[in-house]
């Protein structure tokens, strides 16, 4: 079985994104440090359940996701995507990143927050930066994809304004029931005020 992230009880407000920092990855420390995030990412996922544990196996066997982070500030680079890295007095919480999937559309990849982060709001803060450099970099739509099991973050996305629909582009069949896609449309929403 796997694990309950759901929050219980009223979070507590001065925990909320209490001396957290987040920004774009601009060095080889920040690189670094979101592909540790990234591995301990597909850690999670591996280890939630069987049924992420076949996402993980399908899409990341372990030699194409070594190739991935080898890859990975060229996969997400400015001015089509973007790396954001989150830190409280230098200790990396989480990462989140976009890339761009035609000329209109982006897609939202990797938001992951550390035990150490949950509750904070970071989850959030990565997911509206991302949203709102989507805008600016001229997107009309932004795509992502999470596990069905994961109500908390498909209650996040819900929050923000995405939309669930179909897959966004070919996928396995058995993901039909383990993944759900979502799709939020950039042209018709303001700017977040004072995301950042």
């Amino acid at each position: 079985a796997g694990r309950d992230r759901t929050i219980r009880g009223p979070l507590d407000p001065a925990r909320l994104m209490s001396g957290i920092n987040i920004h774009p990855v601009t060095t080889a420390a920040d690189l670094a440090a979101v592909v540790e995030l990234c591995w301990a990412y597909r850690d999670f996922l591996y280890n939630f359940a069987p049924t992420e544990r076949r996402i993980v196996e399908t899409f990341y066997p372990h030699d194409k996701y070594s190739a991935l982070m080898d890859r990975l500030a060229e996969e997400h680079a400015r001015p089509r995507g973007i790396i954001l890295l989150a830190e409280r007095d230098g200790i990396p919480l989480g990462c989140g990143m976009s890339h761009a999937l035609s000329d209109t559309e982006s897609e939202i990849k990797r938001v992951f927050v550390t035990d150490a982060a949950r509750g904070t709001g970071a989850g959030r803060a990565i997911c509206q930066r991302l949203i709102d450099q989507a805008r600016e970099d001229g997107f009309e739509k932004v795509y992502l994809d999470t596990s069905i099991a994961f109500a908390p973050a498909r209650a996040l996305y819900t929050s923000l304004g995405f939309i669930e629909r179909g897959a966004y582009q070919p996928m396995p069949e058995f993901t039909r029931d383990a993944i759900c896609f979502y799709e939020l449309p950039l042209t018709d929403i303001p700017a977040s005020a004072g995301s950042a």
